[in-house]
C-alpha cells in the first residue's frame, strides 16, 4: 500500500468533516506554488489534504503565521490517540457502574444476608452443592467485609473512573498535558495489573487490558517524544513543522 496515499485518504476524510484550510502567504513565489486559476476563478491548495479548493484563501499573511494543521504522520497519531480516548471513556463507564454496584450492595447487604440465611439451607437439603460454587464464596466474602471497607471501595472506584475520564479528555483534545497525564496515570497501575495476573491468574480480559496499557505507554513515549525521548519536544515540533505543506513547498522551491 502507498503510505502517502493512505495519509492523503485520512486527510481527505478529515477535510470532508471539518472543511479545508487554505492560506495565502506573503511570499509571492510560494503563493504561486499554492494557487492557480480556472474558469471558475482562483483556487488554493488545502494545507491539510493538498487538494486545490475553489475560492479565495481563508487567510493571508506572513508564512510563519500560517495555521499549523494536523496532517501526515501527526494526523495518523491523532486518530490513534482518539481511539485510546474512547477506550478510556468506556473503561470509565464500566468502573463507574462497578462503583454504583458496590454502593448498592452496601445498602442492601442486610436483605441479601437474610436471603442467604433463608435459602442456602434449603438448597443444601435439595442436594445442590452450593458450598462448592465460586460465586457463593465470593458473595459470602463480600458480606463479611466491614461496611466502611465497602464505602472506601466504592469511593476508590469513583476516583478511578474520574481518572480514566480525565485521561480520555486529554487524549481526545490532543494536548501535551493529556499525553503526559495518560502515560503517568497508566504506568502507576501497571504493577497492580501484573500483581493481578500473577496472584489471580491469567485471563483474556486481564491480558488484553495489560497489553493495551503497555502498548499505549510505549506508543505515547516514542511517538510523542515525551520526557526528552528521541529529542523531546523540540524534535517533535520540528517533525510536525516539516510535514506542513507550506514548508514542503518552500523546500521544493529552493531545491
Amino acid at each position: 500500500m502507498d503510505v502517502a496515499r493512505d495519509h492523503d485518504r485520512w486527510a481527505l476524510f478529515t477535510c470532508a468533516r471539518r472543511g479545508h484550510v487554505t492560506y495565502a502567504p506573503d511570499d509571492v513565489a510560494l503563493a504561486g506554488r499554492l494557487s492557480g486559476t480556472t474558469g471558475l476563478g482562483e483556487v488554493w491548495r488545502c494545507l491539510r489534504c493538498g487538494d486545490f479548493v475553489s475560492g479565495p484563501p481563508h487567510g493571508r499573511g506572513p508564512t510563519e503565521d500560517a495555521p499549523l494543521v494536523i496532517r501526515g504522520k501527526a494526523l495518523r497519531q491523532a486518530l490513534i490517540l482518539r481511539a485510546l480516548a474512547v477506550e478510556r471513556w468506556i473503561r470509565a463507564v464500566l468502573i463507574g457502574f462497578a462503583a454504583w454496584a458496590v454502593w448498592t450492595f452496601h445498602g442492601a447487604r442486610g436483605s441479601i444476608q437474610a436471603a442467604l440465611d433463608r435459602d442456602l439451607p434449603l438448597l443444601r437439603a435439595s442436594g445442590i452443592r452450593v458450598d462448592q460454587m465460586t460465586a457463593i464464596h465470593e458473595l459470602e466474602r463480600a458480606l463479611a467485609a466491614r461496611p466502611s471497607t465497602l464505602v472506601l471501595l466504592s469511593l476508590a472506584l469513583v476516583a478511578y473512573a474520574i481518572l480514566e475520564l480525565a485521561e480520555g479528555i486529554g487524549l481526545w483534545l490532543l494536548t501535551r498535558w493529556g499525553e503526559y497525564f495518560a502515560v503517568i496515570a497508566t504506568s502507576v497501575f501497571l504493577p497492580l495489573e501484573i500483581y493481578d495476573l500473577v496472584s489471580k491468574g491469567i485471563t483474556t480480559t486481564r491480558v488484553a487490558a495489560f497489553t493495551i496499557n503497555v502498548a499505549a505507554v510505549v506508543y505515547l513515549l516514542m511517538s510523542k517524544r515525551l520526557f526528552g525521548l528521541r529529542g523531546g519536544r523540540k524534535a517533535y515540533d520540528e517533525e510536525r513543522r516539516g510535514e506542513q505543506l507550506l514548508d514542503v513547498e518552500r523546500a521544493a522551491a529552493r531545491a
